[in-house]
Parts: structure tokens; C-alpha cells; sequence
């Protein structure tokens, strides 16, 4: 595929890793992560092979939801640094081939911020129909409240001016009006500040929830800011959180054929689906996923995730299939979350298995579309389960075997302890050793960018003739990626039937040195050891 084609659309087969500035790295010792500390680090990503760097809220808040009750749009908390200590980040990353994306939280504002300061001092503010008011709070569904632990309603009382105010989360973030143009215009000039600093694009932060039950449109509203940011930088992205089945979901691409709306979509089916399949020790319900997904628009993708910064959702699973994940990966109580989720990260939930946890993200790499890291998986770092709620796996990057997050032992969220701990689990001894999940995944992430057929191709599931492994084939202008995968704790004969390949001879193993022989019948035979990945070309002799 020709490299200007793929530069052009370059979140087709991007690296997007997401990290929280406050978790990653303290720059001038007080305990708190900050910009400078994130600057120093960016040859840490750029060696891992990352393309695209997306940052959790690093806006002012009073930090009662992790930064995402945010009380002023145009600047940076103090604690994380200034304006130009993020011009200087976002410069540096560029100077490295790294784009920086950020998160995008307009469905709602702290309840500290001057708009709604001003919106609930008179029922005749200018600013009062930037939130949503009623005289009396609409009729709840109590499975469409967020956080079920600490709310019981989505309107709260405001007692000075007698109306509830909306809040699709936490009583402490009132709702904007998106269907009011003032706001829309605001939300623009935010995206415009940001663009003009150096960002590249925005995820938007819980999708469905910018118009939800109150009126208006929000697909008209991505449109509008998509083209406005298209206008501004034609190259930059709107990355969508949009947890719907299929069908729902494709409408936020957009109607047009090119998608006028969000760029990617992450696919939460095929990642519950992925948990599932890991918990059965079969993949036939992700392979499903993978023949189920709809096409995108031309010019948009999927992004492809093992695991966020929320808790690991299994909402669109059936109750019993999530008990079978819960049972494998988190059976004790503390280790879920809402009832519908896990707040744990992977290597713990595979108990430190570096089969599996290879495999896992052999699968994130080869899978069709965008793989987006969440930060520290690189290294398998753990959970701390002593945190409150999804706090448990935003801990501390680790970078040595003392931590090396901060020259202040007293952070503000603590690290993993024992087998996940700083002495066992960090980046400086695993660039040392050459079978660490480090390098495991710098390889894949190598591999991926120099196959782009595995993020443009048309990809087809196959049958490999044992239902424990995942075959599947990508094929782009001539080339050809067959990614087989053993789900299973034993050897996997692997029977593949590749059919158009007649120009070529042999397999090559992308993965490990090696080939496979490609005979004239096309029918493709080899073993596969317990969790063991091979990416094959096909390639002429």
C-alpha cells in the first residue's frame, strides 16, 4: 500500500495510546504527574511505537470524578503544569511523529463552573438554558442511571431557584443543553482553543449521553462539529465512546459515504466478546462479533481496545455469559463494579500468564482496525483494588524498580503491591529482557505499522479446523495477512484453506523466524502450541 495513501487517513492504522498526566509521570517532585514529567517520557512511547497519544482530562476541576467535572475548558489544572508546559508536550511529541488527541467532556460541566454558577443564580440568567431545568423531575429508569452506587435520580434540586437540573452522571455534573446553539458555538470555540494549541482531535466522552431524553439532535450535532474541525485541520479526528449494539452505532459514523460524523467508533462488542472468549478458551463468539461488525464509512475505522480507564463493561453480554467472566477473571466481590463490569486490569485477571497475555494482545494488534493501548499495559501493570471504584487501575506508571513515578513516596493514588508491585513489574528492566511483554508488544506494534493490509483489508473469519483458535485473513491491493490465534491451554492443529494465493509459495511468519510452505492446493496445515500466535504473509519464494 502506498504510504502517502495511508499518511493521508493516518487513524486508519494508528498506535493510540491513552494515558492519564496525573498517573504517568511527576516532573517536579511534589507527589502529582504533570506535563513535564509526560515530556520527558515521550522517547518511552515512541520506542513502543505509538502514533497517536490520547490524554485523560487534564482541564481544572475540583477532581471529584478524576478530572472529568471540569470547571473551565481553556486552561490546564494547575497541579499538571501551564499552557506552555502542554505547547511544550504536544511540540515534542510531534517532533517525535506523534499526534495528541484529547478528551472531549461536553455532556457535562462541574457544578463548579462559572457557567452554572451563573445559569443557577436567577431563573432569568442569560445562561440559565445552558443546562436542562424542570419544574419537576422526569420519570427515571433505574437502568439508565450511571453510577447505581451513588445516585437514585438524573434530576437533583436546585432549592435557591425551586427547578431540577439534569445530570446524566454524577449530581455534581449538570447536563449541558447541546440543543441550545449558544452552547454548540461554545463547544465549537473549545475545540477551536485546543486545535489551535496543537491537538489533532478529541474523544468524545460518552456519546450517546449528549442528547439523551431532552430534545434535539446529536447527529446533527457531530456534524456540525466535525465540519468545523475539518475546516480547521482537515486531518484531525473525532474518536467516539458509543457502548450500542451494531446497528445503533453505525448512525454516528454519519449518513454520508465518506461518514460525516465521528472517525472511529471503539467496538465494545468485539471487546466483551474478547473477554468472554478468553474466559471459555473459544473464540467462536468474537469470531461471530468479527462477521457480524458492519463495514464503516470509507474514510472512518473501528478502534480495536482490551481494556479502559472505566471498568471493564460486560453490558452487552447475557447474564450468564457475564457470570463466566466474572467466575474466571474477577469472582470476589471487590473485583467488580456496578454489577456490570471488573475493575481490574489484565494480567492479574490472566494471573500473570504471559502466554496468555501475549496472545491477548497479539489479537488487540491484528484484529480489523485501530488497536488503542490504555497506559501501563505495555509493561502488564496491575490493579489496586484498595482504591475506590474505577480509581483501581488508574495507578501510577511504573519506571523502575523504585517506582520512578515521583521523587515523593506520598502520591495521590497508590501503586500495586507484591507480584505486580515496582521491583517486579517496570520499564526499566523490561527493555533489558528480551522475552518482557515490553518488547512483545514493541514487536507488534512494529509489525502492525509495516502491514497496513491488517487495518485497511477486507478481512474474512476462517475455519482452522479446531474450534479453539481464531483464524482470520486481511487482504489489500495484492497483499495478504493471515492472523491464527489458540485460544486453548493445549496444541491446536490448524487446517486453513487460503484460496487466490497462487503468485505465492510460502508463509511468512511475521512473529518468529520461520515459514510455512504453501502448496498449490492452497490448503495450509501446521501446529499451533498451547495460546500460541502466528501472523503469516504470503509471499512469493
Amino acid at each position: 500500500m502506498r504510504l502517502t495513501h495511508t499518511a493521508d487517513l493516518w487513524w486508519k492504522n494508528a498506535v493510540v495510546y491513552c494515558l492519564d498526566v496525573e498517573t504517568y509521570k511527576d516532573g517536579n517532585g511534589d507527589g502529582i504527574g504533570d506535563f513535564r514529567g509526560l515530556t520527558q517520557q515521550v522517547d518511552h512511547l515512541e520506542r513502543l511505537g505509538v502514533t497517536c497519544i490520547w490524554l485523560m482530562p487534564f482541564f481544572p476541576s475540583p477532581s471529584r470524578d478524576d478530572g472529568y467535572d471540569i470547571s473551565d475548558f481553556y486552561s490546564v489544572d494547575p497541579r499538571l503544569g501551564s499552557l506552555g508546559d502542554f505547547v511544550e508536550f504536544v511540540r515534542t511529541a510531534r517532533d517525535r511523529g506523534m499526534r495528541v488527541i484529547a478528551d472531549l467532556v461536553v455532556n457535562h460541566t462541574s457544578d463548579e463552573h462559572p457557567w452554572f454558577a451563573e445559569a443557577r443564580s436567577s431563573r432569568d440568567s442569560a445562561k440559565r438554558d445552558w443546562y436542562v431545568w424542570r419544574d419537576e423531575p422526569g420519570p427515571v429508569d433505574p437502568g439508565a442511571i450511571v453510577f447505581p452506587d451513588r445516585e437514585d435520580s438524573l434530576w437533583e434540586l436546585d432549592e435557591k431557584t425551586g427547578q431540577y437540573y439534569y445530570h446524566s452522571f454524577y449530581r455534581f455534573q449538570p447536563d449541558l443543553n447541546t440543543g441550545n446553539p449558544e452552547v454548540r458555538d461554545e463547544i465549537a470555540r473549545v475545540l477551536g482553543f485546543w486545535m489551535e494549541l496543537g491537538l489533532s482531535g478529541f474523544r468524545v466522552d460518552a456519546v450517546p449521553f449528549l442528547i439523551e431524553d431532552i430534545g434535539g439532535d446529536p447527529h446533527e450535532f457531530l456534524a456540525d462539529l466535525r465540519a468545523f474541525m475539518n475546516r480547521r485541520d482537515g486531518t484531525s479526528i473525532l474518536l467516539g465512546e458509543v457502548n450500542l449494539p451494531y446497528p445503533d452505532l453505525m448512525r454516528f459514523f454519519g449518513d454520508s459515504g465518506n461518514g460525516d460524523e465521528v472517525t472511529m467508533c471503539f467496538d465494545f462488542i468485539a471487546m466483551q466478546r474478547f473477554h468472554l472468549s478468553m474466559a471459555r478458551q473459544n473464540p467462536e463468539l468474537l469470531a461471530d462479533a468479527l462477521r457480524e461488525r458492519p463495514e464503516p464509512p470509507d474514510d472512518c475505522q473501528w478502534a480495536m481496545f482490551l481494556r479502559n480507564h472505566d471498568e471493564l463493561t460486560l453490558d452487552k453480554l447475557t447474564e450468564s455469559q457475564k457470570q463466566e467472566v466474572f467466575d474466571a477473571f474477577g469472582p470476589q466481590k471487590n473485583m467488580q463494579l456496578y454489577d456490570r463490569g471488573l475493575r481490574r486490569r489484565l494480567p492479574p485477571m490472566l494471573d500473570g500468564d504471559m502466554r496468555r497475555l501475549k496472545l491477548a494482545y497479539s489479537v488487540l494488534f491484528s484484529m480489523p482496525g485501530t488497536p488503542v493501548l490504555f497506559y501501563g499495559e505495555e509493561i502488564g501493570l496491575g490493579e489496586n483494588l484498595e482504591a475506590e471504584g474505577r480509581m483501581a487501575v488508574r495507578v501510577p506508571m511504573q519506571w523502575s524498580a523504585d517506582g520512578g513515578f515521583s521523587a515523593d513516596p506520598k502520591t495521590s493514588v497508590a501503586s500495586p503491591t507484591g507480584r505486580y508491585g515496582p521491583r517486579n513489574v517496570n520499564v526499566a528492566d523490561q527493555r533489558r529482557d528480551p522475552d518482557s511483554l515490553l518488547r512483545w508488544i514493541m514487536l507488534l506494534t512494529e509489525r502492525y505499522r509495516e502491514s497496513p493490509e491488517l487495518a485497511w483489508g477486507a478481512y474474512e473469519v476462517l475455519d482452522a479446523g479446531d474450534e479453539a483458535v481464531l483464524a482470520h485473513r486481511v487482504d489489500a491491493e495484492g497483499r495478504t495477512v493471515v492472523a491464527v490465534h489458540n485460544f486453548a491451554d493445549r496444541e491446536a492443529q490448524v487446517e486453513l484453506t487460503l484460496d487466490g494465493l497462487d503468485h505465492c509459495e510460502v508463509l511468512v511468519d511475521l512473529l518468529v523466524d520461520g515459514t510455512v510452505r504453501l502448496p498449490a492446493s492452497g490448503r495450509v496445515k501446521f501446529t499451533l502450541e498451547p495460546y500460541g500466535t502466528r501472523w503469516l504473509s504470503a509471499s512469493a519464494p
